[in-house]
């Protein structure tokens, strides 16, 4: 079945698209060289007409303006190679879906590279779009047939032909008619593999020679997460700073305030103390100490949790508690990863749990821990509604975080459900 609707789906009309730009982008480069000549003899012809010299005479100036034509068109393929491949990644972008990063400047040999591969590329492209175009109009012809050849019986009438890869079919009668339907639909069957492999090879190309080099892709990825950590950092700052002065220290303030009303009211010197007041001031100051003390051990919880000294299991362990939704937690770590890694893990497990109490409307939750080579995985599960967003800003948020440590999120959450986000972190920073 999915090969019967592969031909009928947006991505292979947008597949077909690209792969006609692509023919079109392979004859202008086969196009290109023949400038030189063509410009040449343009060059000679209005030289001769111009001087009305014999061509001995007018040889000399071709000899010297046909070496600039050709100087002229080498240095004019770097900046050609550069825009055609603009093009490239913009269709490839708006109609693939893909995404490839601009190059570093003055990789102009890239761009030149692509431009020649081109030319081969666009050899599946072409049969596929050809396949894809010609298999629709091939399918048309009985449909067709009786509208326009409904000429008296008797007329003779020259054969109609079908376009097809392996040339062309002629027919003179309406049953012919139903060879060049089937011939069409075996194209228009075939066509998005065609264009797929086309389209692969072509995406391919462009991350080789007209995206960035892996080393500049880290060092971009470097950057980029070296600004997050940056941000990240400050805003926890904040956020501590404002914990602090909104809770533990007014808290502190009024236990001063508190206990220093409760000494006055013991004073040696004036009237005589009042016990019961002095008492309530006392169990204020104490009531006040204990919640100081609360907030700060949220404090302490928020930048590493103490339980994690124990190890990640216990801690999500422990996390799984005091979630509202019942917790499966399934840990398999046989050895511990860093601590920064540590903290990272728990703290996603909290918010994804967090999440999904909220948002899922599940009965259930699966919390799994493992690790495989170099990398901790990271998994919860629920069979809630589904519809969870990787672009909102709980999940990008998480995802931002960890890219800084270079983790990757996956997330499945089809409408109806299950939800499962997984989350790989490297054992070691």
């Amino acid at each position: 079945m999915t090969a019967l609707r592969a031909p009928f789906t947006t991505l292979a009309l947008r597949r077909a698209v690209f792969c006609l730009a692509g023919v079109v982008s392979a004859v202008a480069v086969l196009a290109a060289p023949a400038i030189v000549p063509a410009a040449g003899a343009l060059i000679l012809w209005a030289t001769g007409a111009m001087s009305r010299q014999p061509a001995p005479t007018v040889a000399p100036l071709f000899l010297v303006l046909f070496p600039l034509t050709v100087v002229l068109l080498v240095v004019l393929a770097a900046p050609l190679g550069r825009a055609l491949g603009a093009v490239q990644r913009a269709l490839a972008l708006r109609l693939l879906d893909e995404q490839v990063d601009a190059p570093l400047p003055r990789r102009s040999w890239g761009a030149i590279g692509y431009a020649l591969l081109k030319v081969p590329i666009a050899i599946p492209e072409g049969y596929g779009a050809f396949c894809y175009v010609f298999g629709v109009v091939n399918l048309s012809y009985p449909v067709w047939w009786p509208l326009f050849r409904n000429h008296p019986p008797g007329t003779v009438l020259g054969p109609v032909r079908a376009l097809t890869p392996f040339g062309t079919i002629a027919t003179r009668t309406f049953p012919g008619t139903f060879l060049i339907a089937a011939a069409g639909l075996a194209m228009l069957l075939v066509a998005p593999w065609l264009m797929r492999a086309g389209t692969t090879l072509d995406v391919a190309a462009m991350r080789r020679l007209l995206g960035p080099r892996r080393l500049a892709e880290r060092v971009r990825e470097l950057q980029v997460s070296r600004a997050r950590a940056i941000d990240d950092a400050a805003a926890m700052m904040r956020r501590l700073e404002r914990d602090l002065h909104d809770g533990a220290q007014i808290r502190l303030a009024t236990l001063a305030m508190n206990l220093g009303m409760a000494t006055e009211k013991l004073g040696a010197d004036g009237p005589p103390p009042d016990l019961a007041q002095a008492r309530e001031l006392v169990a204020l100051a104490h009531r006040g100490a204990k919640d100081a003390l609360a907030d700060l051990r949220d404090l302490v919880r928020g930048i590493h949790p103490p339980v994690l000294d124990s190890g990640l299991g216990d801690a999500l362990a422990t996390l799984a508690t005091s979630s509202a939704i019942p917790v499966a937690v399934h840990v398999e770590l046989p050895g511990r990863p860093a601590p920064a890694i540590e903290t990272i893990a728990y703290f996603c497990a909290s918010e994804l749990l967090a999440n999904a109490a909220k948002h899922s409307r599940a009965t259930r939750i699966g919390l799994g821990v493992a690790r495989s080579g170099p990398m901790v995985t990271v998994a919860v599960e629920d069979d809630g509604v589904g519809g969870a967003d990787p672009d909102g800003p709980g999940l990008s948020g998480l995802a931002r975080r960890i890219a800084v440590v270079d983790g990757r999120m996956r997330v499945h959450s089809p409408a109806g459900g299950p939800t499962r986000v997984e989350i790989e972190l490297p054992t070691h920073v």
